[in-house]
C-alpha cells in the first residue's frame, strides 16, 4: 500500500516523526514524504529531519512564504501533478496548516482517500486560519484520527459518522515520550548560561505578531516584568515583525530578556521542562507544558486544546498588557498550588501508541 504523507511546517514534522519511522519499517507499506516548503528555512525544517533521523522528502514543492490564499492555491496546483504521478492509495495529512488543507483538497478532488490525524480539534474561533483548515480538512477526510475523546465528540456534533472516527491518542505524545529520556543530553543550558529560574516565551501566530498593537501589548507586558528572567527563542516570522514595527531594538535593550534563535525539539523540551512558567500562543507547546507539568499562559482568547485549561494549569489570557502582567505574577507567586493540581491530573492524550494505531487502522481499512 502506497501512502503519501504531506508536510509543510515544523510542528508537522515533529508530530509525524514516530509515524514515519514505523511506516518506513513496515513491509506492507510504501511511504513517500512530500514537503510543501511552507516553512522554508533550515532552522524550521531540515534541522528536524536531521534531529529525528528521518528520510528526506521525495519531493519538495518549494512554496515558501505567501498570503494564506496564495500559499494554499500554490500547493493545490503544485501538488496535483505529483499525486497524479505517484498514484498513492491514501494521502495522510497532520495538523492544521495551509499544507494540510491544500493536500486534503487536492487528494479529495482526485478521488484519493484522505486520512487526517489530529482531527476534531476545535477552538470555535474562525478568525484563526488554523480553525478553518481543521474544519475543512476533516470534512474532506475518510479516516479521522483524533487525539482525545473531546475531539471525537466535536466530529460527531458536526455530522461525521462514527465509523470514520478513530480515537488513537496524540502522535505528539508518542514523540514526546520517546524523546524525553534524551533531554538530559542537550547542551542548551551550557550554551546559554541560563539562570535557575526563568520564564519561557514563544510567539508566532498571525493574530499576535502581524498586528502591531497586539505585538506591542505583549512585548510591553514582558518589558514591565523586569523582575523575572525571560528566555525568548524568536521565530523567523516574529523577528521580521519585531523589526518591522520597531520593537526589535527595544527587546535587545532589556537585560532580563534573552533572545535566541529557534531551537531544536530536544532543546525546546529541555527549556520547557526547566521553566517556572511558559507564555505561548502555540497549540503544541500548550500540550507539551501539560505533559511536563509546567504552568502555561496562553496568549490567545481561545484554544483547540481545551483539555489543558479544564484543570487550572493552562490559562487563556489573550494579549492585554495588564492581564498578562497580573497573571504571570499571580502564577509565579502561587506556583505550589498549581504543582499540586498537576499531581491530580490524568492525561487525556492517549498512551503513546497513536502512531502505531494509525498505521494498523489504515492497513485494516484498506482491505
Amino acid at each position: 500500500m502506497h501512502i503519501a504523507l504531506v508536510l509543510g511546517a515544523r510542528p508537522q514534522i515533529i508530530k509525524s516523526a514516530r509515524l514515519i519511522k514505523l511506516a518506513s519499517q513496515d513491509e506492507q507499506l510504501v511511504l513517500s514524504i512530500i514537503h510543501t516548503g511552507q516553512h522554508y528555512d533550515y532552522e524550521m525544517t531540515k534541522v528536524f529531519f536531521e534531529e529525528f533521523s528521518l528520510p528526506e522528502p521525495s519531493v519538495n514543492l518549494g512554496i515558501g512564504s505567501a498570503s494564506h490564499a496564495q500559499q494554499t492555491s500554490k500547493i493545490l496546483s503544485s501538488l496535483e501533478p505529483v499525486l497524479l504521478a505517484q498514484k498513492p492509495d491514501l494521502v495522510l495529512v497532520p495538523g492544521d496548516t495551509n499544507s494540510t488543507l491544500a493536500a486534503a483538497l487536492t487528494a479529495a478532488k482526485l478521488n484519493i482517500p484522505v486520512a487526517h490525524f489530529e482531527a476534531g480539534a476545535r477552538s470555535y474561533d474562525l478568525k484563526m486560519p488554523e480553525e478553518i483548515n481543521r474544519c475543512l480538512t476533516d470534512h474532506c477526510s475518510t479516516l479521522l484520527f483524533t487525539a482525545t475523546k473531546n475531539c471525537s465528540k466535536n466530529l460527531i456534533r458536526e455530522g461525521i459518522r462514527s465509523e470514520h472516527i478513530y480515537q488513537v491518542g496524540d502522535t505528539m505524545y508518542d514523540v514526546f515520550l520517546q524523546q524525553l529520556p534524551k533531554v538530559e543530553q542537550t547542551q542548551i543550558f551550557n550554551k546559554l548560561n541560563l539562570p535557575k529560574k526563568y520564564v519561557l516565551l514563544t510567539l508566532h501566530r498571525q493574530e499576535n505578531v502581524d498586528a502591531p498593537q497586539t505585538l506591542h501589548n505583549i512585548m510591553s507586558a514582558l518589558f514591565q516584568l523586569n523582575e523575572i528572567e525571560v528566555v525568548f527563542p524568536v521565530h523567523p516570522r516574529t523577528y521580521k515583525q519585531l523589526c518591522k514595527w520597531g520593537l526589535h531594538e527595544k527587546v535587545k535593550e532589556q537585560r532580563h530578556i534573552l533572545t535566541i534563535k529557534p531551537v531544536s525539539y530536544l532543546e525546546n523540551i529541555a527549556l520547557l521542562k526547566n521553566a517556572n512558567l511558559v507564555l505561548t500562543d502555540s497549540g503544541g507547546i500548550q500540550k507539551e507544558a501539560f505533559w511536563l507539568r509546567t504552568p502555561c499562559i496562553t496568549l490567545r482568547e481561545k484554544t483547540e486544546w481545551v483539555e489543558t485549561i479544564q484543570n487550572g494549569v493552562n490559562y487563556l489570557v489573550g494579549s492585554e498588557t495588564e492581564k498578562i502582567v497580573r497573571k504571570v505574577r499571580e502564577i509565579l507567586n502561587g506556583n505550589d498550588k498549581i504543582r499540586k493540581r498537576f499531581k491530580r491530573l490524568r492525561n487525556p492524550f492517549g498512551t503513546g501508541k497513536a502512531s502505531q494505531l494509525i498505521i494498523d487502522t489504515i492497513k485494516q481499512t484498506s482491505h
